[in-house]
């Protein structure tokens, strides 16, 4: 496909232009970051997988339900999506103290939840995303009373999908981030998932040694990311088991 207009880039995406009106091509990057892009890296290989791992939830999802904006993979490192209008929110689903809750509130990092835990942050990287509760998301207008509980809706079957596809291959879904977009029907708008679903955006940890698979190897310096990201990859059969990638990590300063 011919290189087209760029709309946006992220941190680790860039969105360009689609073939059709009211799409997108959704281009994932190998660069890693962490702490609010305070420590960056560049990570031979990993768009590759976040391409193809995405790839792999968003049609599982579909195929039970979950609407998304994902309409198929074009390449390696390329999917085609439909254009939708952000929710300026990320959606996170907690299953297991980890990460800034476990910080916050003085927990032990793997305490199981008494269940699922839904929490929202402000899309806003000089703010630090800070978490928002619901009153002021309907108050501020980010989304109304009906939309937020659709996300909250959505936001737990994702999980009670994503829970059940990693249990079935050794790996707990401690937690995950996720984002919604406005998919307009004339002057309707319908909620769909957006953005991405990765190792970037989860806490995977295997069920039987406790290794993160997720992009805490990176946060923590406990090994190579790729590697991580493509254990992951061979246990849900997304890519053959004897492929063996050892990428060379390149810091960016």
């Amino acid at each position: 496909m011919a290189r087209r207009k760029m709309i946006y880039e992220g941190k680790a995406k860039i969105l360009y232009e689609g073939p059709e009106p009211g799409t997108y091509v959704q281009y994932f990057k190998d660069d890693a970051t962490a702490y609010n892009a305070e420590k960056k890296a560049v990570i031979e290989g990993k768009g590759v997988l976040n391409n193809r791992l995405s790839e792999f939830f968003m049609i599982g999802l579909g195929q039970i339900g979950v609407p998304t904006h994902f309409i198929r993979r074009l390449n390696m490192r390329e999917q085609l999506i439909r254009q939708v209008e952000i929710v300026p929110l990320e959606v996170i689903v907690r299953n297991v103290a980890a990460g800034s809750m476990a910080k916050r509130l003085g927990m032990d990092e793997g305490t199981a939840l008494p269940r699922p835990i839904v929490e929202f942050s402000l899309k806003d990287d000089k703010l630090g995303d800070p978490l928002v509760p619901e009153e002021y998301i309907i108050a501020f207008g980010w989304a109304s009373q009906q939309e937020l509980d659709d996300i909250i809706s959505m936001a737990l079957r994702v999980n009670d999908y994503m829970s059940g596809v990693m249990h079935g291959v050794g790996i707990k879904l401690v937690d995950f981030k996720i984002e919604f977009g406005r998919l307009w029907d004339n002057e309707f708008p319908r909620l769909v998932l957006a953005d991405e679903i990765s190792p970037d955006s989860c806490r995977l940890w295997d069920v039987e040694t406790g290794r993160k698979l997720d992009k805490d190897v990176f946060r923590q310096d406990l090994g190579d990311l790729a590697d991580a990201y493509t254990e992951v990859a061979k246990r849900l059969g997304v890519m053959p088991s004897n492929v063996t990638h050892r990428p060379k990590p390149t810091l960016i300063n």
